[in-house]
């Protein structure tokens, strides 16, 4: 028996996650990466809900009972670390800056 746990936990690879480009998009999403992904289901922070737009770059994450997109490869935006913006595909914007200011669409409020 624990030759056998031991040759499974040693000898089987595990599933690694894959970049792609998002192809359609809705309440799951196809991703195009070394092969298609269809109707994957997005994960996201509690509370939160989005839908990834088509063209972005999406992580997907293979499991045992199908597979999941850990979400979108982050884009470069001038922040200091330890700062949090909020974006749309629009532009609108929500950043949460170091010293408690509230910036939204650039503006402090």
């Amino acid at each position: 028996m624990w030759l056998m746990n031991y040759i499974t936990k040693n000898s089987i690879t595990a599933p690694k996650a894959e970049k792609g480009g998002v192809k359609s998009s809705g309440n799951t999403v196809s991703v195009d990466s070394s092969e298609e992904h269809r109707g994957i289901k997005c994960c996201v922070p509690y509370g939160f809900a989005s839908v990834v737009p088509v063209g972005e770059s999406a992580v997907v994450l293979p499991l045992a009972n199908g597979e999941v997109s850990l979400g979108v490869l982050a884009k470069n935006v001038e922040l200091d670390e330890g700062e949090v913006m909020l974006s749309s595909k629009g532009g609108a914007s929500i950043v949460l800056k170091n010293d408690g200011r509230v910036l939204i669409n650039g503006k402090a409020v």
